[in-house]
């Protein structure tokens, strides 16, 4: 397949907000790759190449070289991009900074511009091209003439869309149904969706686990005898990382398990740290467990799980993370208010019948926090690309320093913005530019600090990237205040005191 083929799908699919037409498009392009192609595909227009990070960042991506003189006519294929990719993962060591250059650079001279800019937003993760993985999911089900259920289930169980895709491609139906849970295979986890409340979330799951909601790490844990292998929720393995965890898990009366988590760091009275000193890898840590997946031969994926629970206290114990079943919306609201005084961020509601399901599925998992707002000033903003190509999209913020008179950057964010706000923002920021967005074809561009906006955040963290030694965690934009001044926004004190 050439890639032009590719970035003018892609290109399709960002133009389009309509879900049914992005994955009629992306079924069309799936559907001319070959079975050693399609897994390839799948993550390129997903924006996950197989590969993962391959240590390119953004300062070694602008400081290509861009050559004018490109051929017009495209050569390049999918396959010619996974093996640069291959290669550039692959360079490691003294010297290996410049050899990746070269590596991109001499593969960039051979693309024409539009492909070009598809490997340079792939390669620094900005592609943003309103293809999810719910979307590419369903594009390779009609592709491959299966059943999305099907499709999806052997995603979940093998851990990589990819490899699914290529199953599908090649086994059909059956090839998907074979795939089943392997100990020491990372499967993909469930999750959960956002409910305003316990009582609304209790109404809509029915009986419900409400349970503690760490802030920690989520972890998923295999045990085949006393081999113990740890991942993230991304499926990254850290076992190394996490002697504690290892210890816990082989210590437990069992053979075989999957269990499903949170890695907490704790100070000496056992109290919760912050997530950023759990992930700082400074302070002792300890895991809790919420969900079992398999128990000596037992697969419960498809079993409730009210019965999951049970066999899970059965099996950790006191490594349980708390929780009640309930109907009752004042049971559930108590179990917040203890999480809350414990130190832990909210709760999580869960159907008691729901079966294990990776993804976001409707609203059998709904968790339940406080959110915090702050009002911060727009400092700067960047161009879009890909769907939010022409439009003045992420923003940087700042909140107020009254000692300096000044603003302190503590974040950015693209998350909330509808296409009126963008539309709205981009005149606006036009308007407050001291630098001319139009030039050389600028990606930054400075604003007087005068918009005041206001984004709703999970909380903050440590951070030595911003120079008031704080950045937000989950910044998303609720709304521009027109009606506040810069000299009204949030003061940096106010955003430390989140934490």
């Amino acid at each position: 397949m050439l890639l032009a083929d590719l970035v003018a799908a892609t290109s399709d699919v960002a133009a389009t907000s309509a879900r049914k037409e992005k994955i009629a498009r992306l079924a069309a392009l799936l559907g001319t790759a070959t079975a050693d192609e399609i897994a390839v595909v799948v993550g390129l227009v997903a924006g996950e190449p197989r590969q993962g990070r391959i240590g390119v960042g953004w300062a070694t991506v602008r400081d290509l070289p861009v050559d004018d003189a490109r051929p017009s006519e495209p050569s390049r294929t999918v396959a010619d991009l996974d093996s640069l990719l291959d290669e550039v993962a692959a360079t490691h060591g003294e010297g290996s900074q410049g050899a990746r250059v070269g590596l991109l650079s001499d593969f960039l001279a051979g693309t024409t511009v539009d492909e070009a800019d598809f490997v340079r937003r792939l390669l620094i993760g900005e592609l943003r091209q309103g293809a999810s993985a719910g979307i590419v999911t369903e594009a390779v089900a009609k592709a491959t003439e299966v059943p999305v259920t099907v499709l999806r289930r052997a995603v979940m169980l093998s851990g990589d869309l990819g490899e699914a895709a290529a199953i599908a491609a090649a086994e059909g139906r059956a090839g998907l149904e074979a795939v089943g849970l392997e100990l020491l295979r990372p499967i993909q986890p469930m999750l959960a969706s956002t409910a305003p409340g316990v009582a609304e979330a209790i109404v809509e799951t029915g009986r419900s686990s409400v349970e503690w909601k760490l802030d920690g790490v989520r972890i998923q844990v295999h045990k085949r005898d006393d081999d113990v292998r740890v991942w993230t929720r991304n499926l990254n393995e850290i076992t190394d990382g996490v002697p504690e965890v290892v210890r816990a898990v082989r210590a437990l009366d069992a053979r075989a398990l999957v269990l499903d988590g949170e890695v907490l760091g704790v100070d000496d009275d056992g109290a919760p740290l912050k997530f950023q000193d759990t992930m700082s890898g400074s302070s002792q840590v300890a895991p809790f467990f919420f969900d079992l997946l398999h128990h000596d031969g037992d697969d419960l994926l498809d079993v409730d799980l009210e019965t999951r629970l049970q066999r899970l206290e059965a099996v950790v114990g006191d490594r349980r993370i708390p929780g009640v079943i309930t109907e009752a919306p004042d049971e559930g609201e108590a179990v917040l208010a203890e999480a809350l005084a414990r130190g832990h961020e909210g709760v999580l509601v869960k159907a008691a019948s729901s079966t294990y399901q990776a993804g976001r599925r409707g609203k059998t998992w709904r968790k339940v926090k406080p959110v915090h707002t702050l009002d911060l000033v727009v400092l700067a903003v960047e161009a879009g690309s890909g769907r939010r190509q022409g439009w003045l999209s992420n923003i940087h913020m700042g909140a107020r320093d009254p000692e300096t008179g000044g603003f302190v950057m503590v974040g950015k964010t693209f998350k909330g913005m509808t296409d009126d706000m963008l539309r709205w923002q981009t005149r606006r920021f036009r308007e407050l530019a001291v630098d001319d967005p139009d030039a050389n074809g600028a990606w930054q561009v400075t604003l007087r600090p005068e918009q005041v906006v206001e984004v709703a955040v999970d909380g903050i963290q440590r951070s030595t990237r911003y120079p008031g030694g704080v950045a937000l965690r989950f910044a998303r934009v609720v709304r521009y205040r027109d009606d506040k001044g810069a000299d009204e926004a949030d003061t940096i004190a106010t955003v430390r005191a989140l934490g």
